[in-house]
């Protein structure tokens, strides 16, 4: 611990607070063509950063420079069999309009190896939008049955009231998507996050009219919302819109989390989280998250952070939570020395340190709503371990034109479900560009027995930050991209990645018999083309499940069991040659 001399070289939080409030949505939507305005940017040269691990593909671009309020979200998921799904917010306009303002979307096709939507040498005209209105503040799911996105926004159409809407891919990786506008019991709520178990869509979000207030709704058909239920009572609404969503897609499990923030001044900021386990229908008590043992009480305290909380179920079901905490000494919070900690209540003890970020003296604030060390967000790979990556801001880096510090992205690794961790690996040297915002993977990606843990994040030209009152610089192009990092360069084996490859062709599927939905499990030992099909009790087939290429790995599907009468059915899997038929059991 620090010395409380030390301590008072720090830099406090309202450095990196200032009077920063969310960003409201702007009337007179229409849609943008996602071309870039003439003379609309800052036309400074490139900036540079150096990739020190891994691949990068650039996927897309934007001016719109903050990409969350508070933590990172899921904007990047694997759809296993398919592809990945990649969102980000887009604009190709200057401040302070932003009129084109839309989610953006790229899928990378695991058969073709190649991105979808990608325009050579014009990264801000790769991608898609995703709405036909002026949308923001979302982010991505996939279907399992069929490999399809979901993308969440909030949006007001026409100077309309604001409302979350949903969007579908009406086939995999096409970018045509099917609409669904919350109008009209879900007018006036805003920063929708979602997630999909594979039969009810699940929504967290704040309500326009105070901006502070927590609540839940879902769409169980499509396409009709719930109207929203307030998910914090008894516990203290976030006050800032730093919610968050983790859906399980094995049990149908839902856990929010939030950080309790003040209406004014500071605070030791608290965390909650919050449980479903069937579905939405019912919610246990809100539960405080204890405090990591972090920093030395009682004299200094970990605070969490509005830019914190990332909640998160494993293939086995586990629940886990990523966040970073920093010092709140006495009256004030400070931005460093930041903590980034992993939560599992699984682990004994529950609490695991990742990484610390420190420095005695920093050549300039981080920015708005940012600490040293923020916005983790995790992940896994087929082996179980656990993957998270964040944003730190090097403390030496400077950006001259706005005198704000630039970021990197770092990683760390656990092999054992997160009680211990490999030292942080930093993917990036920012040079003259500030790295922000990144989300790994929900599943890692495994090519010719080397696994790749996929990472979004924007490449920020100018550090700091157009999209407010005060503009921090000058608007730049910014490029989106997909770091793809492998597991041995953050300290995993070489030698033990090929262990569990599958060697035979396996199938089965968990429930068995089932009413709602059973999850389908098969390997594939050898990469080649695959075929899933189901049928009925005469031997008729009902429904493709799996039809193409596939990678040599561990594969799993959710079939909607209520869209099938009771009875007896079978499917059969057929690789490279050998064939396993199974029975499966529809009751009601």
């Amino acid at each position: 611990m620090r010395s409380m001399f030390c301590l008072m070289l720090l830099i406090p939080a309202l450095i990196f607070a200032g009077n920063l409030q969310p960003v409201k949505v702007l009337p007179n939507e229409k849609p943008g063509n996602g071309k870039t305005p003439a003379a609309t940017v800052n036309p400074h040269p490139p900036a540079t950063v150096k990739f020190v691990v891994g691949r990068v593909d650039t996927i897309g671009g934007t001016t719109y420079d903050w990409q969350s309020n508070g933590p990172s979200y899921r904007w990047l998921v694997n759809a296993p069999g398919y592809g990945l799904h990649a969102t980000w917010m887009f604009s190709a306009e200057p401040p302070p309009s932003w009129t084109d303002r839309n989610m953006r979307y790229n899928y990378y096709d695991f058969a073709t190896g190649m991105w979808n939507f990608v325009e050579p040498g014009d990264f801000m005209a790769s991608g898609v939008n995703v709405f036909t209105n002026r949308s923001g503040y979302g982010n991505v799911d996939f279907n399992p049955a069929n490999g399809a996105a979901i993308i969440s926004c909030h949006q007001s159409p026409g100077g309309a009231a604001i409302r979350p809407v949903l969007a579908r891919d009406q086939e995999t990786g096409q970018g045509l998507f099917e609409y669904c506008d919350g109008s009209p019991n879900t007018e006036g709520y805003l920063w929708p996050y979602i997630g999909y178990d594979g039969e009810v869509f699940h929504c967290a979000l704040l309500d326009d009219a105070t901006r502070d207030q927590l609540y839940y709704t879902k769409v169980a058909t499509w396409c009709e919302w719930e109207p929203p239920v307030g998910i914090v009572a008894p516990q203290p609404d976030p006050g800032f819109p730093d919610q968050n969503i983790a859906v399980s897609k094995i049990s149908g499990k839902i856990c929010i989390t939030w950080v309790q923030t003040p209406p004014s001044g500071f605070m030791d900021e608290p965390a909650y989280y919050r449980i479903s386990t069937d579905g939405g229908t019912t919610w246990q008590d809100p539960v405080i998250l204890e405090d990591p043992p972090a920093y030395t009480p009682p004299d200094t305290n970990p605070s969490f952070h509005i830019a914190s909380l990332f909640p998160y179920f494993d293939s086995e079901d586990r629940l886990h939570i990523v966040c970073h905490v920093t010092p709140f000494v006495r009256d004030t919070n400070w931005i460093l020395p930041a903590e980034v900690w992993h939560w599992c209540p699984d682990n004994n003890p529950n609490w695991s340190r990742i990484h610390r970020a420190d420095a005695e003296s920093l050549a300039g604030p981080v920015g708005s709503n940012a600490s040293l060390a923020c916005r983790a967000s995790i992940g896994q790979d087929s082996r179980g371990r656990l993957y998270v990556a964040w944003e730190q801001f090097d403390p030496l880096n400077l950006e001259p034109q706005t005198e704000l510090l630039r970021a990197d992205i770092y990683m760390a690794l656990s092999e054992d479900n997160g009680n211990t961790w490999l030292p942080a690996v930093k993917i990036t040297e920012a040079g003259t560009a500030s790295c922000r915002y990144p989300c790994v993977a929900d599943r890692a990606v495994e090519q010719n027995g080397t696994i790749l843990m996929p990472v979004i994040y924007m490449i920020d030209q100018m550090a700091g930050t157009v999209v407010l009152e005060t503009p921090q610089g000058q608007p730049t192009n910014n490029p989106i991209v997909v770091h793809w990092v492998q597991a041995e360069s953050l300290g995993a084996g070489v030698a033990d990645l090929p262990k569990n490859n599958p060697t035979r062709v396996e199938l089965s599927a968990s429930p068995n018999p089932f009413s709602s939905r059973t999850v389908i499990s098969y390997t594939v030992p050898r990469s080649g083309n695959v075929s899933l099909v189901l049928y009925d009790a005469a031997g008729r087939p009902i429904k493709n499940l799996v039809n193409g290429y596939r990678e040599a790995g561990r594969y799993t599907l959710t079939l909607n069991g209520k869209e099938l009468s009771a009875g007896i059915y079978f499917y059969t899997l057929s690789v490279d040659g050998t064939s396993l038929r199974r029975k499966l059991t529809v009751v009601r």
